[in-house]
């Protein structure tokens, strides 16, 4: 199981997770009763239950690099392009943009 904590503006906005089942994504609790918060995406609203599908949801796919940035990404850090959820937790934590993604260590196995 793979999980990253998602931050929007800095701040912690939800979870993404990768299991057997597929990837999940749930909004932090606190965030969602903070102030005036905003999905990370309008294919990811705001809600209280967990969102999930079997492949990588396209706005995080979306943040993967693509072209020779990738081929840079693949060769330094000897990933598989298939390998989505290694890719975003690898390339991501600094996108441009509000979203990134940041790797909650001990979870890395696949």
């Amino acid at each position: 199981m793979r999980k990253a904590e998602i931050k929007i503006y800095e701040k912690t906005a939800g979870l993404l997770t990768q299991d057997e089942n597929g990837y999940h994504y749930v909004y932090d609790a606190a965030y969602l009763q903070s102030e005036n918060p905003e999905p990370i995406s309008k294919t990811l609203p705001l809600q209280k239950e967990e969102f999930h599908n079997n492949v990588l949801f396209p706005f995080f796919d979306g943040l993967i690099p693509e072209g020779w940035l990738l081929n840079v990404a693949e060769k330094n850090w000897k990933l598989d392009q298939r390998d989505r959820m290694g890719l975003l937790l690898v390339c991501c934590k600094d996108c441009i943009g509000a979203v990134s993604v940041n790797a909650i260590e001990g979870y890395d196995e696949k």
